[in-house]
Order: C-alpha cells, then sequence, then structure tokens
C-alpha cells in the first residue's frame, strides 16, 4: 500500500493503440444486402434456363410424337395426303450408258429388232437410231442383250456392229443358236449375249435375231438391249 493511504500512481504508456471502433451497423447491413441481391439474381437465371429447357423439350417430344404417328400411317395405309410424285432428284451417270426394252409399239423388222423410246430408255452420252445404239466416245463397253422366245427348229441371236473402219457388211459380236425338237415348239426359252468390246465414235450396235415373229414380248423386260464403258 502507498504512502499516505493514498492508491499507487500508475503510469500511462502514450505508444500503446487504441482498440479497433467495431464497424458501422450500416456498411454491414448494406454488404449484406448486396449478396442476397447477387444470390437471389443467380437463382433467377437458373430458374430461368430449366424452364427454356424444359420448354425445347416439350416442343422436341411433341414433334417426335408427331412424326412417329404420320409413319405409322404411311406404313398402315392411312396417310390423308399420300406423295403423288417422286422427288425430282436427278442423278447423272459418270460414263455413257444405254439399256433399251420392248414395248407393244414397237414395229420390228424381221431380223432386226427395234426398241422402245417410250418405256423410259436410259441414253446417256449415247444415241438411238433406226434400231441401233451410237456410240459417241471411244473406249471399252460391255455389250449385252437378252431376247425371249418361243423354241423352234432353230433360233439364232445375236448383237453385231457397223463401223467405218470396214466397210461392207456388220459384224457379229455376240452371237448363240438354239436348236430343239418338234415337241418343243410351243416351249419358251431365252438367250443371254454380253461382252467387253473396243468401239470407236459413231459405231452402231443392233440386235439381229432369225425371226423376230418367234420372240415372245408378254413383258417389255424380257427383250433387253444395253451397253455401258468400263
Amino acid at each position: 500500500m502507498a504512502e499516505g493511504g493514498y492508491p499507487p500512481v500508475y503510469t500511462v504508456d502514450s505508444g500503446t493503440p487504441w482498440p479497433p471502433v467495431p464497424p458501422r451497423l450500416s456498411k454491414v447491413r448494406r454488404r449484406a444486402g448486396a449478396a442476397q441481391t447477387l444470390l437471389f439474381l443467380l437463382v433467377s437465371v437458373a430458374l430461368c434456363g430449366m424452364a427454356i429447357e424444359a420448354c425445347f423439350i416439350y416442343r422436341l417430344y411433341q414433334h417426335e410424337s408427331g412424326n412417329s404417328a404420320s409413319s405409322s400411317k404411311v406404313i398402315a395405309g392411312e396417310d390423308d395426303n399420300p406423295p403423288t410424285t417422286r422427288p425430282s432428284v436427278i442423278i447423272l451417270p459418270s460414263k455413257p450408258v444405254a439399256h433399251l426394252t420392248d414395248g407393244q409399239n414397237v414395229v420390228h423388222e424381221k431380223h432386226i429388232m427395234a426398241w422402245s423410246m417410250d418405256a423410259d430408255p436410259l441414253l446417256y452420252e449415247m444415241d438411238y437410231k433406226n434400231g441401233s445404239l451410237l456410240i459417241q466416245k471411244e473406249g471399252f463397253y460391255y455389250v449385252y442383250s437378252k431376247v425371249s422366245f418361243s423354241d423352234t427348229d432353230v433360233f439364232y441371236h445375236s448383237v453385231e456392229l457397223k463401223t467405218k473402219l470396214y466397210v461392207g457388211k456388220s459384224i457379229p459380236l455376240l452371237m448363240s443358236r438354239k436348236y430343239s425338237d418338234k415337241i418343243s415348239n410351243k416351249m419358251r426359252s431365252n438367250s443371254y449375249l454380253g461382252g467387253v468390246f473396243h468401239l470407236h465414235k459413231d459405231d452402231a450396235l443392233f440386235v439381229k435375231v432369225s425371226n423376230s415373229s418367234k420372240v415372245r414380248r408378254y413383258k417389255s423386260f424380257e427383250n433387253i438391249f444395253g451397253a455401258y464403258m468400263i
């Protein structure tokens, strides 16, 4: 105890810092309000995204359901508006090609067969004239022909060539002969010929038979003639 009954005198150190002042309540409230606003905006954006995604999924489901129903109707033959025409897509060949068929409108000569121009003939970079295919581009071609006929004592079928390189008669490229007895005179038969040849520009190919009256013409595609560059 100090002298004279007085409490001891303490000295104050002026270098000791003062305790920090607590932040004002208004600043804390402003920070909390900004955080809540930002959180609200983020949640709102997430909800909007979910709603838009749900709309897209619903519309996609409706579209797929409609397509499935339409396909079912087409398969079952119940389509109210069936297509009336084929898609107009034209694909041109890469090389010369020809494919001809017979037809009831065609008049054959006795030995030279003619081919229909009304049965959607395929002619690309090749011409047809007077029963003959005319070559327009030199190259190697696969030439073929098929003829359906009634059996007779003898029937021959050939593919022949006329060319400016050889003046005179035509040159047989392919040939088949059919011999039969009298018992089989009412039977049907057919002949198929095919081979590869080097042809020149303006060469003419045609089909020759022993007697065109023996050719069967029940279906146009039973008698065919064609060639294509290889």
